[in-house]
């Protein structure tokens, strides 16, 4: 069975575990995505692919962070409320099945369960204003049934 919700707080962990412990990623990927995730191959691949492509991209996405944090700094962030837009950016640009609603709420989940009390809201904001710069610039490619949000003529 594929579990995306799993397979998001098993790449978060992971993700945090070479951010913050500097362990390398086929370690976490051996010893947090494989272990907490077992034998739902789907759901490993999922979160493999969403280990490899925050922590590769992660300098771009703190710049991209960077534009939508008025008078602060990504360094400041919390580092879970940082991992988990570096995680929702991974999704808007290189899952081409996942509706952009369903990663921005599922960004807010995570931060409501892992992070402050207000981090929902605050990931909330950033995500959405991220996501309307990508669609003005033409990065959002979604691919499926229910994944494209407005026709070709409006």
């Amino acid at each position: 069975m594929h579990n995306r919700r799993a397979a998001r707080e098993a790449a978060l962990k992971s993700i945090y575990a070479v951010e913050v412990g500097g362990n390398k990623t086929q370690d976490v990927t051996k010893n947090i995505i494989k272990a907490s995730l077992d034998s739902d191959t789907d759901s490993v691949k999922y979160a493999e692919k969403l280990l490899l492509k925050t922590v590769d991209f992660k300098e771009e996405y703190d710049l991209i962070i960077q534009k939508h944090i008025n008078n602060w700094e990504v360094a400041r962030l919390a580092i879970i409320d940082k991992l988990i837009l570096r995680m929702a950016i991974s999704e808007f640009l290189y899952f081409d099945d996942v509706p952009t609603k369903v990663t921005i709420n599922e960004a807010i989940e995570l931060a409501k369960s892992y992070s402050t009390r207000k981090s929902g809201n605050f990931v909330n904001g950033i995500l959405d204003a991220i996501l309307n710069e990508f669609k003005k610039e033409g990065k959002i490619k979604k691919k499926g049934r229910g994944l494209i949000e407005s026709s070709s003529n409006e």
